[in-house]
This record gives C-alpha cells, structure tokens and sequence, in this order.
C-alpha cells in the first residue's frame, strides 16, 4: 500500500528527515552550546535558566588572544603533533607492512601483535611514572622530546594496527610482479605498496595528529611554562575559586579552528581511507 501511494512515501521521507535532523542537533548541541557560551559574559554563562540568546560579546576571545600564550601554546603543540605523526608513520608503516605479509613475518608474529595491541589496552596513567622518573633523569621534563616520546607510545601501536589492514588488502601478486621484472623488496614496497596504501597512511595520519593534538595527561605531568599545549591552556581557565566559562570555551573553540581546517582539506582522503580499510564481507 505504501510503495503505491505517493502521499504515504512523502510522509514518511519527511519522518525519517525529520528524525535525522533531530538526531543531528543532539549531537551538535554540545558545540553549538560551546560557541553560544564563548560569546558570553560570565553572569550570563551563570545564569539559571540558561539564556541562549543573551547579548553577545567578542571580549573572550579578545582576552584569550592578548592576554594569554595562547599563540605559544598552538606552537607547542603543532611541533609535538606534528612530529609524533611523522616519526610514528615512519616506524609504524613498515613494522606493519612486514606483520601484514605472511612471507616475510616471523613465527611470533601474533605475539608481537598482542604486544602492540598491549599498548592500547593498559591505562596511559601506568606508564606515567616510570617514564617521569627516566625523563626527569635525562633533564628532559618540560621538553617536546619527552612529550612525543610519550605519543609515540600510543601512536605507534594504532599506527601499526591501521595501516597493517590497508596492507592486508593490497594483493601480493602486485609485488611479485614487481620482484620479477627486476624490482628490490624495497623497491616494491615504496612504488607499488606505499600508493596503493595512501588512503590510509592519510587516515592514520589525521587519527594520529588528532590524538596528539588533544592529548592532555602526558601534557599535565610532563611539561612546564615553556612547553605548555592547547589543552592545558584551556585547563588555564579553571582555578579553585571559579571556572571563567568565557575564556575557557573562547580557548576551545579556538583550538578547534586547527583541526577543522585540517579535517576540511583531507575530506576526501580520509572518507576514501576509512571505507577502503573497512571489513569485507
């Protein structure tokens, strides 16, 4: 009855819009919320019931912009991110491509994978500790190199699970082909491997580079007033007395600007990355 009248299927497009659109705000009200609060005051953030068209002010983010470091923050944490990304595609991308090819791994490869996986499964905090106290040993505390150090070790292990599904997918036929008409191992594997797997080196990259980004208990523990990062400084904003609601969503949403503009521009590759190492049916 349905698939014949029209005036039901209008219906229940409209339904199923209707019913996005209402599942859509849910999960962008957090956001909107956050914008809405960053051009606040804070009486009008304190006010009950909330007022969510209140006036409007730009003195947060004027704030935010000249009188904190907030310049020197996104610096600190753009160098970490971005080097804990390189370095730990560096190191993952290959240790993944040997665990993907049965030929080349050796017998204790699924030990060394649960080993990897490891570093994923046990709490950051447990590392915390002794790496301070190494760290603290080699007067590297308040320095980037302990920061990403202490990325790696998380970067690593998800770098070395993700690209090592993209490799799985590549047949090996592609490579022998490679090795007989004259090609090296390497060779191989920079020109035929290294392109087919570019979806997700860019996918691991951004999940990379995002983690970083927005890492915050390394950051609290290991840094000091010259190495401080975007999540500390909207850590700033909270002090015994009082949460400057203002400053520190004015903080968030500009923290955000970075990520957005990066998450624009490789759209497509990271679509093309997260279907391509989807599971196959």
């Amino acid at each position: 009855m349905t698939a014949n009248n029209p005036a039901a299927r209008r219906f229940l497009y409209i339904l199923r819009t209707l019913i996005i659109w209402v599942f859509v705000f849910i999960y962008l009200f957090p956001l909107i919320w956050t914008i809405l609060l960053s051009f606040k005051t804070q009486v009008d953030a304190l006010s009950y019931p909330p007022k969510f068209f209140s006036k409007l002010t730009a003195q947060n983010y004027y704030e935010v912009w000249n009188n904190s470091n907030f310049l020197q923050y996104c610096l600190n944490s753009i160098i970490i991110a971005v080097s804990a990304t390189v370095i730990g595609l560096l190191l993952g991308t290959p240790a993944a491509y040997i665990l993907s090819r049965r030929q080349y791994s050796p017998k204790g490869s699924k030990f060394l994978l649960f080993g990897v996986l490891s570093t994923r499964v046990v709490p950051q905090i447990t590392f915390m500790i002794p790496f301070f106290i190494f760290f603290r040993r080699l007067r590297l505390i308040d320095t980037h190199i302990s920061i990403i150090i202490m990325h790696l070790t998380i970067i690593l292990g998800f770098g070395i699970w993700m690209m090592r599904s993209y490799f799985q997918d590549i047949p090996f036929e592609l490579e022998e082909s490679a090795l007989i008409d004259g090609c090296s191992y390497f060779g191989a594997f920079r020109r035929i491997v290294l392109p087919l797997a570019g979806p997700g080196l860019a996918t691991t990259a951004i999940f990379s580079f995002n983690y970083s980004w927005n890492e915050f208990l390394y950051a609290l523990i290991l840094t000091g007033i010259k190495t401080k990062t975007v999540p500390l400084g909207v850590y700033n904003w909270v002090s015994y007395e009082e949460i400057n609601w203002g400053g520190l969503t004015a903080t968030a949403v500009l923290a955000l600007v970075p990520i957005l503009i990066f998450y624009s521009i490789v759209q497509k590759g990271l679509v093309r990355g997260m279907t391509m190492g989807a599971v196959k049916g």
